[in-house]
């Protein structure tokens, strides 16, 4: 079909808006990165299982378990399932407080997600840098 040359011109449209156009506040953040924590604790349960099942096989399955997680790569994964659990658990106490109709109020929601997001990352370093002293010169005697 032929475009009409008496009808008028095709006007712009406004595009959508699209995550660029919007500002992202503190709740908006922490409300998305709960949601992505939750999926890489799911995604991370494998890594459990598969810790598990090769621990009850034998140290011929073990082993590769470690080798996988002893190297940068298998690190990184290990504290980010670390630092997922510990940011779940912290943003699921405060979604417990919303729950109970505390910290609604803007300045005390914008206050406790940025506790969340600084107190997830403190204790994820803290615990991750406990368990390779642990593991490599701690405890000897």
């Amino acid at each position: 079909m032929a475009d009409n040359p008496q009808s008028p011109p095709a006007r712009e449209r406004p595009l959508s808006p699209f995550l660029s156009v919007y500002k992202w506040p503190i709740t908006m953040a922490t409300s998305i990165t709960h949601r992505a924590t939750g999926i890489a604790i799911s995604v991370g349960m494998i890594l459990v299982a598969w810790a598990l099942i090769a621990l009850a096989s034998g140290p011929e399955m073990y082993q590769p378990f470690t080798a996988a997680i002893a190297n940068p790569i298998g690190l990184i994964v290990l504290f980010g399932f670390l630092w997922s659990l510990v940011f779940h658990f912290l943003n699921g106490i405060r979604h417990l407080a919303w729950d109970l109709g505390y910290g609604f109020a803007v300045p005390t929601a914008n206050r406790s997600g940025v506790t969340v997001i600084a107190l997830s990352v403190l204790l994820s370093v803290g615990v991750f840098a406990y368990g390779w002293w642990a593991v490599h010169g701690g405890f000897r005697a």
